[in-house]
């Protein structure tokens, strides 16, 4: 049942509500101001600047985030100043949307932050180019599109210096929340009768979401001068919060183990129904924490987790002294290691609940020991040379700009058929820009949001305006709708267009009066006009099918996870193992498996015939999330500095680095050696099945110790788990080598294409 109340926190503290707030204020205040002296009308295009330059505004580090705002600006006043010079020529008019429209998209290249400034410059070239709103005081106009824009930059610059730490805050915030919800989905493999397929698809849809905000956060704090560089109590704080989360996400993953045969071993108990609440229970207080940190107050618990937890211990341990037998020895001994888990994640919650009540004294000793720009995501240079490398018909940036700038041009020339009756050129050109996007699954997705979002809010915002003729009223609906809308606009697209829709409305309401027919034939007539334009572009020029991109994914996760294990196997192997060298790998390993996973989701929003080899590409991405989960569950034990001598490690690592091998050379179209053919029939000379005959003997002879120490796991627990996990590991490695064979004999048994 969901936490309605939680909900609603999380989503009024978020960065994005705080963000729609303050876009919100900075562009209705002037517009207050203007109304109150009448002179609204005439300086409309102030607030219009506000809003545009407010758009562009990404989260990230202060710096970076000042310098694309006053980029932004720049550009923005350019682009109006030829568009208004030049509106009356059309021949011209074509040429800049040729040169603009190539340009203003190919400086996605220098990332997500650019191509935001390169999306809106292209919806500032639609306002003005056809002179609509500058009137015959072309630089009248021009200062007070200028003005409204360096307004959000003076407000942002404010802001920014009161509370210099609450963008980092928040977003750490909200890296606890999507890890509470990952936790969810978890729990619910532990209910009766769980949906397995449908779960593994969840996780793998989080593990997405996950990775895209730690490399924003990650972006965000490691590149904030005040978080890194500072001694303050604040700084060093949020930076262990941020630390922490990651190292949670890890102990998270740890949880994966063979389901159905847990489901199978303990179907007449009712411990794994325990399990399910108590893990719902500690999801409560992950979320407590995340809003805690959106909110900036110190987080409390919300519930006794000791008690809890002995709850579910003391249920385990009555259930093992009563069932346990040499048959089910070794289903206690997993479901052990589980409550082991839990018992580590617990700590981690706790010790975060710690962090919060830390002395301010005690600040300069929270240090990470970490080289942290080993940590920093990877971008672009800005340099000319990366422009150029990317003018080719093989770089997905270029093809995407050819596209924008043919759909603009398809529309701007619609525009000009006067008997169609198009009222507002720039909603057609507008709605372009905002519907393609670089994949053509994204395109699709969002042309139906825009339509089905423009048409319930021209609907609501036209039954708003006929029966409410309250100014008072319909301008705290306006205030209303741009919040939701500016709040909404990431994760929410429809319902952003449908609260676009309605405060578009109400704008264009205040500003000519009695026009609303017109404004809601216009405003439906041209998104479907767009809506066509952008699709068929999408789908005919130079599209780039996410097949296209399988291959180069698959060679990156497979080889991170090599690397991830390797960095894992060297503490057990005592070979030079460091804990940042292994962070920096389960970092790499975490991204590689979620850019692999989203580039599938995509593919399945793609036409059928352009779904190639669909099947073997879900079955590489299913069994490189379990490698991964599994790494991570091994990965519990380098922390320990208890040897495992009964395990023959160094077998064990040469034969599933040796099938990892395998895949990669199969990946690459090359020969597996013989070499690698032999280490993976390695056969390990564990010590594990004579301790466990031992042990099970001990139980015939009713030797069954009442042990209730739940910090505390029995060495041959830990050893069967180690066992196991390595097992495993090599099952899916060896599972996902015939997965690549597959492919490989899909593709008529010639090196593997791109």
């Amino acid at each position: 049942m969901k936490n309605y109340s939680a909900e609603f926190k999380k989503f009024i503290t978020s960065q994005y509500v705080y963000s729609a707030i303050r876009i919100t204020l900075a562009t209705v205040l002037p517009c207050l101001v203007l109304a109150h002296f009448g002179l609204l009308k005439e300086y409309f295009l102030f607030p219009l600047g506000t809003a545009f330059v407010a758009l562009t505004d990404q989260p990230g580090p202060f710096i970076r985030r000042r310098n694309a705002l006053a980029f932004a600006i720049i550009c923005f006043i350019l682009i109006a100043l030829i568009a208004s010079m030049v509106m009356n020529i059309k021949s011209l008019v074509v040429a800049e949307i040729i040169i603009f429209g190539m340009f203003f998209s190919l400086i996605g290249v220098y990332g997500q932050r650019l191509a935001a400034v390169g999306s809106l410059s292209l919806v500032v070239l639609a306002i003005f180019i056809d002179g609509h709103l500058t009137g015959d005081n072309i630089l009248k106009s021009l200062l007070i599109f200028a003005s409204g824009c360096a307004w959000f930059l003076l407000i942002f610059l404010v802001v920014t210096t009161i509370q210099p730490y609450k963008l980092s805050s928040q977003m750490i915030g909200e890296n606890y929340l999507q890890l509470a919800e990952f936790l969810k989905i978890k729990a619910n493999y532990y209910q009766k009768n769980p949906d397995f397929a449908k779960l593994t698809s969840q996780v793998i849809a989080k593990q997405i979401e996950i990775k895209n905000l730690q490399e924003e956060t990650r972006e965000t704090v490691l590149k904030t001068r005040t978080i890194v560089n500072e001694s303050t109590t604040t700084s060093r704080l949020l930076m262990l919060m941020f630390l922490n989360s990651m190292d949670l996400h890890e102990k998270l993953m740890t949880s994966e183990s063979d389901y159905q045969k847990l489901q199978q071993s303990f179907e007449n108990s009712t411990i794994l129904v325990k399990i399910h609440d108590y893990l719902n229970v500690l999801a409560e207080e992950i979320t407590n924490i995340g809003i805690s940190l959106q909110i900036g107050t110190k987080a409390k618990p919300l519930f006794n987790l000791e008690s809890e937890l002995a709850s579910v211990n003391a249920y385990y341990f009555d259930l093992r002294n009563k069932q346990i037998t040499p048959n089910n020895l070794e289903n206690f001994m997993i479901l052990r290691q589980i409550l082991m888990r839990i018992n580590e994640i617990t700590k981690e919650v706790n010790d975060i609940y710690k962090i919060f009540t830390q002395n301010v004294k005690l600040a300069k000793s929270l240090s990470t020991a970490l080289d942290l720009k080993k940590f920093m995501p990877t971008e672009e240079k800005m340099n000319v040379q990366v422009l150029r490398n990317n003018l080719s018909f093989s770089s997905l940036h270029f093809r995407h700009a050819v596209r924008i700038t043919i759909a603009l041009l398809i529309g701007y020339l619609f525009s000009l058929f006067h008997f169609l009756g198009i009222g507002h050129t720039y909603w057609i050109l507008i709605t372009v820009v905002a519907i393609l996007k670089p994949a053509y699954s994204i395109t699709k997705q969002r042309n139906l949001l825009r339509l089905y979002g423009t048409v319930s809010g021209a609907i609501i915002a036209y039954v708003i305006l006929y029966f409410i003729h309250i100014n008072s009223l319909l301008f705290s609906i306006l205030l209303f709708s741009m919040i939701l809308c500016f709040s909404l606009l990431k994760g929410r697209y429809f319902w952003a267009v449908l609260f676009m829709t309605i405060y578009i409305f109400l704008s264009f309401n205040f500003l000519s009066p009695g026009n609303i027919d017109v404004i809601f034939k216009d405003r439906i007539f041209d998104t479907i006009i767009a809506g066509i334009i952008a699709f068929t572009v999408s789908y005919l020029i130079l599209p780039v099918w996410e097949h296209t991109q399988n291959l180069d994914l698959m060679k990156k996760s497979a080889e991170s996870n090599l690397q991830y294990f390797e960095s894992v196997i060297s503490k057990f192997l005592d070979a030079g193992f460091t804990i940042e060298d292994y962070k920096i790998k389960r970092k790499n390993a975490i991204i590689a498996l979620a850019n692999l996973s989203d580039n599938f989701q995509r593919m399945l929003s793609e036409p059928k015939n352009q779904q190639k080899k669909l099947e073997v590409i879900h079955q590489f991405v299913a069994t490189s999330h379990l490698m991964t989960a599994y790494t991570a569950s091994l990965s519990q034990y380098v922390k320990k500095n208890e040897k495992y001598p009964e395990i023959d490690v160094e077998s064990w690592s040469k034969k599933i680095e040796a099938e990892m091998h395998q895949i990669s050379a199969l990946l690459n179209g090359e020969k597996v050696t013989e070499t690698l053919r032999m280490d993976s029939r390695l056969k390990p000379d564990d010590e594990l099945e004579e301790l466990l005959l031992q042990r099970k003997n001990e139980i015939e002879e009713n030797e069954v110790l009442d042990r209730r120490d739940p910090d505390k796991i029995s060495h041959l627990t830990e050893l069967k788990n180690i066992h196991d996990v390595l097992e495993l590991i090599y099952d899916v490695a060896k599972e996902q080598k015939k997965v690549i064979e597959k492919y490989r004999n899909e593709t008529t048994s010639t090196p593997l294409q791109s």
